[in-house]
Formats: structure tokens, sequence, C-alpha cells
């Protein structure tokens, strides 16, 4: 049975008491309110549907972001990268990450959403952002007796999958003037490197001296993205710019940071007027261009490390000229 009792003036608390249960507390503005409380309460008590919300009701957004970057963001793989969104997401959106977990509805983060959609961000930058967030919720939803993800059911937006992500014309030769004028010494090897290995940016910056073999030409990647090693061939343009950086038996390839790569990388697109394309995109047309010399799927595959033809034609533009020319 419910009891409920007066605090202080204005306010009512009603406390529950159950044989198999923790004690319920919660303090309301009207007696009235109290009451219908208890009752939802006790009802779900009684038929054994009752979870323990208080918690909920206690923690806030920012205290479950908080815990997921200590405990569960550095077993991840991308879990630095988690990490730096999270924490910008921390400072910047105040109103949200104050807000009591158990307050928060799909509603919350349509608006947050759409405001992002409104300050021009990208729709695929939105989309991860909410996949992280859901993610992030989710992993406390069990901890904190929450019966939903608001994120769940909000409405993604639509990524464009037509983008532009090929060099055409000049662009390659554009770009590769931009970068001789960079501070970072490290980012034309990169750029160098993912054309001629597609490779991703993180396995670039893992690339260590002693998994090199220059002899027989092979780059050993021994922890990748899908957790997965692999050896990846080295074309004589790769083996040339690695014989062109200093060299030492052991230690990281290419001494520069993500952040250091982006950055450097963004200026440098700006002033070759590509500022639709991506580091990662280095990575596509690495792949269509063995594609394009007559490659099979299996060898491409064994470059590139996608697991199955699908994934692998994601990443794959072939330029319908190319194409034009093997038809005679």
């Amino acid at each position: 049975m419910a009891t409920i009792s007066k605090r202080g003036a204005y306010q009512w608390q009603a406390k529950i008491r159950k044989q198999g249960y923790p004690v319920q507390s919660k303090t309301f503005d009207s007696k009235r309110e109290a009451e219908a409380w208890a009752s939802v309460i006790e009802s779900e008590m009684t038929r054994s549907v009752f979870i323990d919300r208080s918690l909920s009701e206690r923690e806030t957004l920012e205290d479950v972001i908080d815990r997921y970057i200590k405990d569960i963001a550095p077993k991840h793989k991308g879990g630095r990268a988690e990490i730096a969104r999270l924490k910008k997401f921390l400072h910047g959106e105040q109103d949200l990450t104050c807000r009591i977990m158990a307050t928060l509805t799909i509603e919350d983060f349509e608006s947050y959403r759409d405001k992002r959609l409104n300050e021009n961000k990208a729709p695929g930058t939105v989309k991860r952002e909410l996949g992280l967030l859901h993610s992030v919720i989710e992993s406390s939803l069990r901890r904190l007796g929450l019966l939903e993800n608001p994120v769940t059911k909000v409405k993604r937006p639509t990524v464009n999958d037509n983008r532009i992500m090929r060099f055409y014309g000049d662009d390659e030769a554009r770009l590769m003037t931009a970068l001789d004028s960079c501070r970072n010494p490290w980012i034309k090897p990169a750029v160098t490197l993912a054309l001629e290995t597609a490779m991703r940016r993180s396995e670039l910056l893992n690339l260590q001296w002693q998994h090199i073999d220059l002899e027989t030409r092979v780059a050993h990647l021994p922890d990748t993205k899908n957790g997965h090693s692999r050896d990846v061939p080295l074309s004589s343009i790769a083996i040339q710019t690695l014989k062109n950086l200093p060299q030492q038996e052991s230690g990281q390839v290419l001494r520069t940071t993500a952040e250091g790569i982006k950055n450097a990388f963004e200026r440098a697109r700006k002033r070759a007027d590509l500022e639709h394309f991506n580091f990662h995109d280095l990575r596509h047309e690495a792949i269509s261009r063995l594609f394009e010399a007559n490659w099979n799927v299996m060898e491409v595959a064994a470059v590139s490390g996608h697991k199955d033809p699908q994934s692998l034609k994601r990443y794959t533009n072939l330029k319908a000229a190319d194409l034009a020319k093997k038809m005679g």
C-alpha cells in the first residue's frame, strides 16, 4: 500500500513498499498526482511488469555519455573517433545533455536532427551522429530501466549516394599541386599511398616499418577495421614513396595523426577547388582503378579487405568512358 505524505508547504511524496521490490518514492506538486503515480506503480508490481525507473529519473544524458566514453568507447576500434564526437556533442548541445533520461522523447532528437540539417551539416554526418547517440543510449537502456530508446524511431536523413567520388579531368593534378604547399610533410605521401594501396586512413596511420617488405613489395596490416589482418601489394609508385620517407627499423611510417591528416587534406582540397572530395574518396578512386585495370573481384577484395561483393560494389565507381573503350 502506498503512503502519501505532505513535504513542506506545497509538495506531496508518494512512497511504495512491496515485498520483492525496491522501495519507490517520488515527489509531486499535488496529492492527486502522487496518488495517480502510486496507483500505476502498484498495478505494475501486482502484475509483475514493474521496472525500476528511478535511475532514469536521476541520470542525465550527459551522465550516460560520460559512462559510455569511460567504459565502452575505449573497447571499440573506432573508439577515439567516437569519444571525439561525443565530447563535441557534450560541449555544443548542453540544452539536451542536461536533460533527465526519463524525460527524453523522440521529438527531442527529431529537433536535434532538424537543427543540425539547418546548420548545413551533411545528411551523412547527421545520420552518423544519430547512430552514435542511439548506441550510447542503448548501452544503458536496461540499466536505467527504460523500455524504449527514443532515437530508435527517429527518421534518419536521406544520404545522397550519387555523390561524385572520382577524379575527373585535372582534379588529381590540382590536388597534388595543392598538397605541395602543405606544412604537414606527411599528407602528400599519405594521399599517394592511399591511391596506390586503397588503404583506409586508419590503416595508413597504423602502418609500421617492421611490417613493410620492400623486396617482396608487401605491407602487412595486422589489425584492420574488420578485425582481420591482410597483406597489401605495393606498386612501384608506393615503393618509391616509401623509400623517400625517413626510414627506421620500427615505428610509425607516417608520423602524424588523424587530425593532422584531416586538417591538411581539407586545406589542400579547398586550394584545389575540390571541396566535394573527401580523404576517404581516395579509397573509392583506388578500388575503381583496380577494376578498370581488369583486376577481378577476388583480387580487388584481397587488396581492399572487403569480405563480401556488395560492400565492395559500394566502393566502386567505374567511368562510362573507360567502359566504352572496351566495347569496341
